[in-house]
């Protein structure tokens, strides 16, 4: 059962790591919006069809015009995508209307958004979810002008249900962020039956089993949390820090609180979610310079740079590096890449990435890289993730690493090293070829044992490494080569397919931990 579920993840997430985050978001939300027309015409949902179009064509204009002067003004490069999500989530959220006082209160929710990017913002990370703020500073301005109307939250119908799960799903997967939606989905409608069950007994009555039903059909959580909550950037980078903030956002929006005339309701719940997200990660959104390149392998190329401000990390995790740049292509000024240097080597931090070697053409951000200056100032928007090895240093640990995947490990033991520690560590290297095993003196030095599976014997072989000859890695060559793989904790880097092949294997260790990447 694991095997299979640990294989469709990773075939999944390889398919849909194709497309880059912001684009799979945008077109799973523009289907909603056409979905939801569709059921509209039927009086399925509130609003009406002309309704829906005049507000999203307003929201849109005004998202990308706000935006598009915004970047102009501060040197920024152009993100349509990001200015049509934020009109998107805005159309589910307000209440679409065709009368001019409520258009005119639209106008100003999506124009509060949109700036909310620029001015609630730390070094490029935003603080708060700018459809959460432009939502709530129109709520605020109808205590005193009813006519601008409010936040609906109208998404939250028994008919949008089933296309918000499964858009919302997409989502989710591909921002890996299940598990964390789900943790708020979960104390949300349990926040949220309590309340129910306390304001039915409190007149006589009692929550049965299909007012539970209704009760999620019918409310926004489902839209909040995977359009809203899931958002990377306004997220912290550990996943208990992630369960933390999904766990508050979820008893605030369960049970909202009365504040005056207005209540902590959905987006409030989530901007104050944020700010708790935005204390665990100020130290994760950080300035720094090109320092040096290097090439590590023939097609491995290494970028170190000069950390600027205080820069909180754990070996195994991953920053996103920003390049702004004139005219980039569907993927953005964003990439991920794996930290290769330990804590211990601050100021000083690596990153390392694999050029193409095919014909297809390179993407506009490694085109900009490639033409970034040493001394060159960019921006680190934020550190996540949870490919770390267990606290117990005694814990026997399998690395598995396929190609530029090595680079996490490499920081891992690096500080190992640093510190002093003694694990029971066994790596697997996979590269095409002797030439393309990156960062080797890094892993000689470190004295753990390494299996090396490449087409041709690299030369001048440790007496801790072994070349597997002819072994080939699938599952069966993982459990030739590691016979004890029962007693370790695998850790595995590498693209997404690799570890769907590996499953099998991988489910026999005491747990496993993936880190799948699937390219530039």
């Amino acid at each position: 059962m694991l095997t299979g579920l640990t294989a469709l993840w990773n075939r999944v997430f390889a398919f849909l790591g194709r497309i880059s985050m912001y684009r799979v978001v945008y077109l799973a939300l523009a289907t909603l919006a056409v979905i939801a027309l569709v059921l509209s015409l039927f009086g399925q949902v509130g609003p009406s069809p002309l309704e829906l179009i005049v507000t999203l064509v307003v929201l849109s204009a005004v998202c990308v015009g706000v935006d598009a002067a915004a970047q102009r003004v501060l040197h920024l490069p152009w993100r349509l995508e990001s200015s049509l999500i934020t009109a998107h989530i805005l159309l589910f959220v307000l209440r679409p209307s065709l009368e001019i006082a409520a258009l005119g209160g639209i106008v100003i929710a999506a124009a509060a958004a949109s700036l909310s990017k620029y001015l609630l913002a730390w070094r490029g990370r935003h603080i708060f979810n700018p459809a959460a703020v432009g939502a709530t500073v129109l709520t605020l301005l109808s205590l005193v002008w009813p006519s601008l109307g409010a936040s609906a939250w109208w998404v939250g119908t028994p008919a949008m249900a089933a296309p918000v799960i499964l858009l919302g799903v997409a989502v989710l997967w591909r921002t890996e962020k299940i598990r964390v939606v789900a943790v708020f989905l979960i104390v949300a409608m349990m926040v949220a039956v309590l309340r129910t069950a306390s304001q039915l007994q409190a007149q006589g009555g009692q929550i049965e089993s299909g007012d539970v039903w209704q009760l999620f059909l019918s409310s926004p959580f489902l839209f909040l949390g995977a359009f809203m909550l899931s958002e990377p950037l306004t997220l912290p980078p550990r996943r208990w820090q992630q369960f933390t903030v999904a766990g508050i956002v979820g008893v605030l929006a369960g049970w909202p609180i009365p504040v005056g005339d207005i209540s902590l309701g959905q987006e409030r719940a989530l901007l104050i979610g944020n700010l708790v997200a935005f204390a665990f990660a100020v130290r994760t959104a950080v300035r720094l310079t090109l320092a040096s390149r290097a090439e590590r392998t023939p097609t491995v190329k290494e970028l170190t740079f000069r950390v600027h401000d205080r820069l909180s990390f754990v070996p195994g995790q991953y920053l996103e590096l920003e390049v702004p740049h004139s005219h980039p292509d569907a993927r953005g000024t964003r990439r991920e890449f794996s930290i290769a240097s330990a804590p211990e080597d601050l100021p000083l931090l690596r990153v390392a990435f694999k050029e193409s070697t095919s014909s297809k053409p390179q993407s506009s951000f490694k085109k900009a890289l490639a033409q970034v200056d040493e001394g060159e100032r960019l921006a680190i928007t934020g550190v996540w993730g949870d490919f770390v090895l267990p606290k117990r240093e005694s814990a026997p640990i399998l690395m598995v690493a396929a190609g530029i995947g090595v680079t996490p490990f490499v920081a891992q033991l690096r500080h190992a090293r640093a510190a002093g520690q003694e694990r029971d560590i066994v790596l697997v290297y996979v590269a095409s070829d002797a030439s393309e095993l990156a960062y080797r003196a890094d892993l000689e030095e470190s004295g753990v044992p390494v299996i090396v599976f490449t087409r041709d014997r690299p030369a001048d072989l440790p007496s801790h490494w072994t070349w597997a000859q002819g072994v080939r890695l699938d599952a069966q060559g993982l459990l030739r080569v590691v016979p004890d793989i029962a007693s370790r904790h695998a850790y595995i880097s590498g693209p997404a397919g690799l570890i769907a092949d590996l499953a099998p294997a991988l489910e026999r260790a005491r747990s496993i931990t993936t880190d799948a990447f699937s390219g530039y």
